[in-house]
């Protein structure tokens, strides 16, 4: 995915009045420092007073804000913010709805990519070091080593929105497969649980991996050599032994820790390390912490998800599924003999990044797809505040990223590619669209199908995918919840959109922007009065 890199002027002119200052200084110093220094005739000028210097810098950084400011307040709009959106300004000389959402995407949304950059080339540094440790170390759990050994490949996979040029805000969070190797006794029988009658909505998504064994093997020898491994790793479900995800969860934390262990001195110049244990169902999580003698320019505190996963093809691996998004019942009492301890969930990222890069590669230059799914999210959590925690833990799972992610993708393929009208000039249209589309998703249609599951899905423009996702039932994201759950959060979805401007001159962007607080019968029902 390429990189739009801009000029920050809220950086550059500080640094460059800075740099003039110290080099001004320098020069001083070095002047007087001399032991044959000659005394200038009284009443001449002995050089460039360094008051006036700075003086002069600061007066320069001042004029050039205020143009800034000037242009942003008053300009109906900008070459490359051409077009009116449906919100356009009630009185004459207050910012149209595109104005309002460059601003806001570029104070409160936008990443700036040398941070970026930095941040996920430590992320890299650090977990290679982890997991070229970890392969070195063998397998420590039920089997202590040998043929039949669970261990790491050797190798990881960066996945997630800081790798898809659409993460906002910060980048504090990454996530990261690591790929497991399985013993060359071992194959697996993935199967998809979409259609199991009896099975709660939130399981559809699942698969179990039962063991077989590999072409050429024995049956009743093969049973016998991988009798170690199934007990170690395995749990019975309907007669056979498959793997088991909180088996292998549990041992990919027990052998971090002791990999950590490893490469911890060697980390101490660079940073602190730490790994916190993510319990039965959800992988642990690597929390990085900026050294005190470490004088980057990017000192961030991070967190870094380590996500085992098991391969099945075609760069689609299997992973430890999430936590149901709603109340299903005890995970022990699952219909026709199934295990909650061998659910497996699929990953996909891999072949959503290909599909990105397809959509990015048929776009014309300058399209905003990416930037409206930024700005999608940035509407989500404008709409999140002010909501009690429950509510806004709901809120947060009907609107997870992954929904926004699937949303765009859906509406992209419908089109075959962002052919037309993504350009910026129509942010706030195509926007309005996607906004549209979601809210149709949450009522009418009541559905949004996973883009790569199924025999609908998008796997021509993404490439091969494994037959056992190509012959799975199609997945609906949004069956987990309810019709009452949906329909609140589409009524939340359309009040937040038509308050939109409102949110954005309270909540985000410089304050030229809101030249006076609307009054208090005026202000968004249910946000908080003591925010900004």
């Amino acid at each position: 995915m390429s990189v739009h890199y801009t000029l920050n002027l809220r950086v550059f002119w500080p640094l460059v009045t800075g740099l003039c200052t110290a080099l001004v200084c320098l020069y001083h110093v070095l002047r007087g420092s001399g032991d044959a220094r000659t005394e200038p005739p009284e009443g001449a000028d002995g050089g460039f007073p360094l008051l006036k210097v700075a003086v002069l810098l600061l007066l320069g950084y001042i004029l050039l804000r205020c143009r800034h400011a000037v242009r942003q307040r008053f300009l109906p709009g900008s070459s490359r913010l051409g077009g009116h959106s449906a919100f356009s300004p009630r009185h004459l000389g207050e910012p149209s709805l595109d104005i309002l959402l460059e601003s806001y995407y570029e104070h409160e949304v936008r990443l700036s990519p040398h941070v970026l950059g930095h941040s996920k080339a430590h992320v890299s540094r650090i977990v290679g070091e982890l997991v070229r440790a970890g392969r070195a170390r063998g397998s420590p759990g039920p089997i202590p080593g040998g043929a039949l050994a669970l261990a790491f490949r050797g190798d990881f996979i960066q996945v997630g929105s800081a790798y898809e040029q659409h993460k906002i805000r910060r980048p504090d969070g990454f996530d990261v497969l690591v790929p497991l190797r399985l013993p060359p006794l071992v194959a697996l029988e993935p199967r998809s649980l979409g259609a199991e009658p009896a099975l709660a909505p939130a399981f559809h998504g699942c698969f179990v991996c039962a063991l077989k064994a590999p072409p050429g093997a024995s049956g009743g020898h093969w049973l016998r050599d991988c009798k170690a491994f199934a007990d170690g790793f395995c749990v019975d479900v309907r007669g056979r032994r498959h793997l088991s995800a909180t088996l292998v969860l549990r041992w990919f934390q027990s052998h971090l820790q002791r990999s950590l262990a490893t490469v911890r001195y060697s980390l101490e110049g660079r940073c602190r390390v730490s790994l916190t244990p993510g319990g039965l169902e959800q992988p642990p999580t690597l929390h990085v912490l900026p050294c005190r003698t470490d004088y980057g320019c990017c000192r961030l505190s991070m967190a870094v998800r380590l996500i085992p996963a098991v391969h099945l093809g075609d760069s689609v691996f299997l992973v430890a599924p999430p936590l149901p998004p709603s109340p299903v019942g005890p995970l022990s009492e699952l219909p026709g003999g199934l295990r909650a301890d061998a659910l497996w969930g699929v990953n996909t990222a891999r072949q959503e990044q290909k599909l990105l890069s397809w959509l990015q590669e048929r776009a014309p230059p300058g399209a905003c797809y990416l930037k409206c799914l930024q700005l999608l999210k940035a509407l989500r959590d404008l709409g999140a505040r002010g909501l009690d925690p429950t509510a806004a833990t709901q809120w947060g799972r009907i609107l997870s990223s992954y929904v926004l992610k699937t949303v765009l993708l859906a509406a992209l393929l419908r089109q075959g590619a962002p052919t037309q009208g993504w350009d910026e000039a129509h942010l706030g249209e195509r926007l309005e669209e996607l906004v549209q589309f979601l809210r149709d998703c949450l009522l009418r249609r009541r559905t949004l199908f996973h883009c790569l599951l199924g025999p609908g899905g998008a796997a021509a423009e993404v490439g091969p995918l494994p037959k056992v996702l190509r012959e799975a039932t199609p997945v609906d994201l949004l069956a987990t919840f309810d019709r009452q759950a949906r329909e609140l959060a589409a009524a939340r979805l359309l009040s937040t959109w038509r308050r939109l401007p409102q949110l954005l001159r309270a909540y985000g962007g410089p304050r030229y922007l809101a030249r006076c607080p609307p009054p208090r019968n005026q202000r968004p029902q249910g946000f908080p009065e003591d925010e900004p």
